[in-house]
């Protein structure tokens, strides 16, 4: 039997939906006769990049709660009741066998409904401080797929299993790949590469020290894959030279990482994911605005096992230059650090969650 029904869940930011695309991918290649149902945010990310995947897409009018008293707050409780009716009508009419919830507030409805019902729910989550929804999801849920240790904190330990996150397939082996990318990207060969990311929109901090230090790495011999965000492009662009080389958005992600000797980035779940499969040398500097601040909890988890270097954003003009220069002059503190961060690889992330959604499948046969 192939023909199940699946309905997977979450979005809101790219660290939610692109896991949920990579198990909807892996689920459709063992059983092609499955029939899937993304549920999203509506005026979120999902709603776009999910069709975009093949996959079709149902939004519920759902947002989460600010920090500050806003209008948003005082609309909460209407869009959630709101969206557990409209979730329950998605949950009779779809009849799933399996939900998937990857985070971010659309699940919460959507999971509930589907949990109160008697149906499976597998929670991925992929940070190392969870999220608001997860946590109250956890006990409803059959198994917790997670990315780091000590997750025991928040979710009951007889149902998590360490899975790690799904990273796009490419990133596998990008070993013999510098020539092509270099090629690629029209980089001088004889230069070290510093690949700086900030996330699709971009992040100011990352930016602003990037921008700071142009004449810094220049006298380092260091040139610049310098992916500012398209948010920042407009700001930037006029800093292209010869050895500074800025994109909006790098599509080509597995030749940008074969071309990196070195990458500035942020800490999002996916971020940490991808750079521990590639094995480079990281400088995280997580963003401080996220929930729960779970970027720097990310990064610090990478840091504590000698796997990368983490700088908070209040910290760079202090340390910034002195660790990075360090970094830059020891080819072994290089090495080190690229050896300890793919040490914390899971590269199965995405077979091995499916392989847990598929044991609640053969209950069912």
């Amino acid at each position: 039997m192939d023909n199940y029904r699946f309905i997977i869940s979450g979005g809101g930011t790219g660290g939610h939906i692109y896991p949920a695309i990579a198990i909807a991918n892996e689920l459709k290649a063992r059983y092609p006769g499955a029939v899937f149902l993304f549920v999203g945010a509506k005026d979120r990310m999902e709603m776009e990049k999910v069709p975009r995947a093949g996959y079709d897409i149902e939004g519920l009018w759902i947002s989460g709660i600010q920090r500050k008293l806003s209008l948003k707050n005082l609309l909460f409780p209407l869009k959630l009741i709101s969206s557990l009716w409209k979730a329950r009508g998605i949950v009779r009419r779809f009849r799933p066998d399996v939900v998937v919830g990857t985070g971010g507030f659309a699940s919460g409805p959507l999971l509930r409904v589907a949990s109160s019902r008697g149906i499976p729910c597998v929670l991925q989550e992929q940070n190392s401080y969870p999220g608001i929804t997860n946590k109250l999801l956890a006990k409803k849920a059959r198994k917790i797929c997670v990315a780091y240790d000590g997750l025991e904190r928040f979710f009951p330990a007889d149902k998590i299993v360490k899975t790690g996150n799904p990273v796009r397939q490419d990133l596998l082996d990008i070993s013999g790949k510098r020539e092509e990318a270099m090629r690629f990207f029209g980089l001088d060969p004889q230069r070290k590469v510093l690949l700086v990311l900030g996330g699709s929109l971009g992040a100011r901090a990352i930016n602003t020290l990037t921008h700071g230090h142009l004449a810094f790495f220049d006298s380092l011999g260091i040139q610049l894959l310098w992916q500012c965000g398209t948010l920042y492009y407009e700001e930037f662009k006029g800093y292209a030279s010869n050895t500074v080389h800025i994109h909006p958005f790098i599509n080509e992600m597995a030749l940008a990482y074969a071309a990196a000797d070195m990458v500035i980035s942020r800490a999002g779940a996916g971020s940490v994911s991808e750079l521990s499969i590639v094995g480079k040398p990281v400088i995280f500097v997580p963003s401080p605005l996220v929930a729960e601040d779970h970027q720097t909890k990310n990064a610090q988890a990478v840091a504590n096992a000698d796997a990368a270097i983490l700088i908070r954003e209040k910290d760079l003009d202090r340390d910034f230059e002195k660790e990075f220069s360090t970094l830059a002059g020891s080819e072994d503190r290089q090495r080190q650090l690229g050896e300890n961060i793919r040490k914390l690889a899971l590269p199965d992330a995405t077979s091995d969650i499916v392989d847990e959604i598929e044991r609640y499948l053969k209950r069912q046969d």
